[in-house]
């Protein structure tokens, strides 16, 4: 079982303040975020917070701020379906980030209503109130699909999203890109994230811990992202070239089988690959399904989920934009990897 979502990073970031302090003193203020309580959006505020920065987040519930809690913040209760609270957020706000999103639903209107929905309604309240800001959109390798070939696609190719979850995005970029000319806006693209407070790649981390990983079967090549260089690029991209989409990530590609065997080398663990036919993974999938619709939300695989997995290469082509945004250096999968186990065995979510 794990604990209790609390901590007090932001007395000592993931990404320390002077790892980011060009960006920091560029960056116009009021910063104000929504999904600033999740994975990377808590990482962000420990940041911002460390810098000397009091950041806004939009929360639903202020008494349960999971990872922030005990942040200098100024909460701002309220979602993206509140629209007075969205504008709260961002009324003067010279910076917002839009993290905030929905990951699994069972079905594609839950989807579309959490991603794009939610999405228009800030898209609407900036237009309207802080035509001024900078909006710094945080979408999904996604939202443009998974590659033909193990180079990976580049941000300015033709999008082709698999699931509901991808297409959801993509719509939502599309709301933040009817901002038009007339606003500042830009896109990042992270690929799949890892690093503390992660329960998504944390799954892989749990089965090697076991000795068992269950796999697609096939060859599979993907990129990946340390959730601290995924926070340095959106603090990048907020003070970069506007109206402009940029792919996150390391620039090699890994091959599956290499990032388990780099996994379990920097846990020092010993794990067998398991392969699992892609009729498993999709019968898997449906009954992920069924169940999160009669409200097992928490379940990692659903239908979505496993079209998702059983894409040959979700890869992306990241060099340009990595260099554009003046990352010139990013965390190793081993190196992540084994400060990750770290965390995980520090907090008791692994042995």
């Amino acid at each position: 079982m794990r604990p209790e979502m609390t901590d007090y990073s932001h007395l000592n970031p993931l990404v320390p303040p002077e790892a980011v302090a060009l960006w920091i003193e560029a960056l116009p203020r009021p910063v104000a975020l929504t999904g600033g309580t999740g994975f990377v959006g808590s990482h962000l505020v420990d940041t911002l917070c460390a810098a000397g920065v009091k950041p806004r987040v939009l929360v639903r519930d202020a008494a349960a701020p999971r990872w922030i809690a005990g942040a200098p913040v100024e909460w701002v209760p309220g979602s993206l379906e509140d629209e007075a609270a969205l504008e709260r957020l961002a009324q003067g706000a010279g910076t917002i980030v839009h993290l905030a999103g929905v990951l699994r639903a069972g079905s594609q209107a839950d989807f579309d209503r959490g991603n794009r929905g939610g999405t228009a309604k800030l898209v609407a309240t900036v237009r309207r109130v802080a035509p001024e800001a900078r909006l710094v959109h945080v979408s999904s390798l996604a939202a443009v699909g998974p590659s033909a070939d193990v180079q990976g696609v580049g941000p300015g190719a033709e999008p082709m999203p698999i699931s509901w979850y991808g297409q959801s995005k993509l719509a939502a970029e599309d709301e933040v890109r009817g901002l038009g000319a007339d606003c500042w806006w830009s896109i990042v693209r992270p690929p799949a994230i890892y690093g503390p407070r992660d329960t998504d790649v944390f799954e892989f981390f749990r089965m090697a811990s076991r000795g068992v990983v269950a796999v697609p079967a096939g060859e599979r090549w993907l990129t990946v992202a340390w959730a601290g260089d995924v926070v340095r690029s959106i603090m990048a991209a907020a003070v970069g070239r506007p109206h402009t989409v940029f792919h996150l990530g390391e620039s090699e590609p890994l091959l599956l089988d290499t990032l388990i065997s780099e996994l379990c080398g920097a846990g020092g663990v010993t794990a067998k690959t398991l392969r699992i036919p892609p009729f498993v993974v999709k019968g898997a999938g449906a009954i992920g399904s069924a169940l999160h619709r009669v409200g097992w939300q928490r379940l990692p695989l659903t239908g979505d989920k496993a079209r998702e997995l059983l894409a040959c290469h979700w890869t992306a082509r990241t060099v340009e934009s990595m260099q554009e945004l003046g990352i010139d250096r990013q965390t190793t999968f081993p190196e992540g990897a084994a400060r990750t186990w770290d965390w995980y065995r520090g907090r008791g979510w692994l042995g």
